[in-house]
């Protein structure tokens, strides 16, 4: 018997570093300058990617606030090449929150939402956050808010990736089944694994990588997800089993 090949009929995006650019190296190295920590922005970027990547591989055991303070001490011990004390670290954090980075789009995310908007595709966005409201804030911001059938937030439902229950509820909000859907994020455990685990197809937006790792499928670029998209529905890329509502 032939297999029927499936239809994809949602597409679902991670927020930061997926659709939009919330790092600010050289904004960031001057912050912490403010407290004799002393490494350029160079340094702090290719920090900020290798423990981003480490946390993204590690066990979720830490809450939200201990997990970010964690993160930015890592991360600024590393481009220090030295420890960074925890209340350094704390009044790096603080600093940060009172002078927020600014949000650009990336220059590929409006024309990956049109073409996926012109095959009639519903859109939706999955993103650990401190709101569903601050991500729509967000998104209005950089003028793309109205492409989005659903926004959901870890912050809002209780539930973060890579739990697979806030996938769920968002395939559920938009009507389709998790065959039917594909989550694409920069991550790749807990956006693209994750999401996967989900029952939802999924990629992993590496930026800077080479777009040739198979386990998370992995692309370079948004402008490659419409040709993801088509693929799957021609049976020539990985497929996902259907499972059952609410079963992992």
């Amino acid at each position: 018997m032939t297999a029927v090949r499936p239809r994809i009929r949602a597409v679902l995006f991670d927020l930061g570093g997926t659709l939009v650019d919330e790092r600010d190296y050289a904004g960031w190295t001057e912050v912490a300058r403010r407290f004799l920590l002393d490494f350029d922005a160079d340094d702090l970027a290719h920090s900020f990617m290798e423990v981003e990547r480490e946390f993204d591989a590690e066990p979720r055991a830490l809450g939200r606030e201990t997990a970010f303070l964690t993160f930015w001490r890592r991360t600024l011990s590393r481009a220090a090449q030295k420890d960074v004390p925890e209340n350094i670290a704390e009044r790096f954090v603080s600093a940060l929150r009172e002078s927020p980075a600014p949000i650009e789009l990336f220059s590929d995310t409006r024309r990956c939402l049109d073409q996926l908007k012109k095959e009639h595709r519903a859109l939706g966005v999955v993103s650990n956050s401190t709101s569903e409201a601050r991500v729509r804030q967000i998104l209005d911001q950089v003028g793309i808010l109205d492409y989005f059938a659903r926004v959901v937030s870890s912050g809002t439902e209780g539930v973060e990736k890579p739990d697979p229950e806030i996938f769920r509820r968002a395939i559920r909000r938009l009507g389709v089944r998790p065959e039917e859907a594909l989550f694409v994020g920069n991550l790749a455990h807990t956006d693209a694994k994750a999401a996967h685990a989900a029952g939802l197809h999924s990629v992993w937006l590496n930026r800077e990588g080479w777009g040739f790792g198979e386990d998370p499928p992995e692309i370079t670029s948004l402008l490659e997800v419409p040709l993801c998209v088509r693929r799957i529905e021609q049976g020539s890329a990985p497929s996902v089993k259907p499972i059952a509502e609410g079963r992992p």
